[in-house]
């Protein structure tokens, strides 16, 4: 009977050192689980949600692949953020009357995107660039050109697709998850994932 004792008290005992172990790296951050309590018969039993736990192919590149990850993480914020403006600008657009305060609206907004972001942009190496026109495309379900045809004109957007190709960019180019984009999208999968 004081045996049987014994072991409960250090099963508990042990349960609840789990517990705060648990709770302790869930408050470090990263947090890729939740707890509950249930209760069954009187008995507290805790019930963990574990995420799912993302596997992909080894890079063949580790070079290139290093370079992605660190393109991604510098521009994918600027691609939510350029989805969100984007959503916002369609909404407002509906919103205004006539032509003229759209245009005077769309310029507004031209404006203080490029005063916010030009010197951002700036300081962008080629391959940040080209993997930020690709997650424009992927978020916004547009590509760079057809942003800038939409907003600002076909003249506009021809002139700078002709600059950007000057450059080695092209601001046609669309996202493809499955085949030239895959190493992108496993990247973005685990940086939502908060793995990097």
């Amino acid at each position: 009977m004081i045996r049987l004792r014994f072991i409960l008290r250090t099963s508990v005992l042990i349960a609840a050192i789990l517990v705060s172990v648990f709770e302790a790296q869930a408050q470090r951050g990263r947090g890729f689980w939740h707890q509950e309590w249930t209760v069954e018969r009187g008995d507290s039993i805790p019930l963990v949600h574990i995420l799912p736990v993302y596997v992909f192919s080894r890079p063949v590149d580790l070079r290139r692949y290093r370079r992605l990850v660190d393109a991604v993480k510098k521009v994918y914020p600027i691609a939510k953020i350029a989805k969100a403006k984007m959503q916002d600008m369609e909404d407002e657009l509906c919103r205004l009357p006539t032509k003229k305060a759209q245009k005077e609206y769309i310029k507004g907004i031209y404006d203080q995107i490029k005063e916010e972001y030009t010197p951002i942009l700036k300081h962008m190496t080629r391959t940040q660039g080209k993997v930020l026109l690709k997650l424009i495309d992927r978020e916004t379900e547009y590509t760079a050109y057809e942003v800038l045809k939409e907003f600002r004109g076909g003249f506009v957007a021809g002139f700078w697709q002709g600059v950007s190709r000057v450059f080695g960019q092209n601001l046609k180019s669309e996202y493809d998850r499955d085949g030239e984009d895959r190493i992108i999208e496993q990247i973005v999968v685990y940086y939502e994932a908060g793995l990097l």
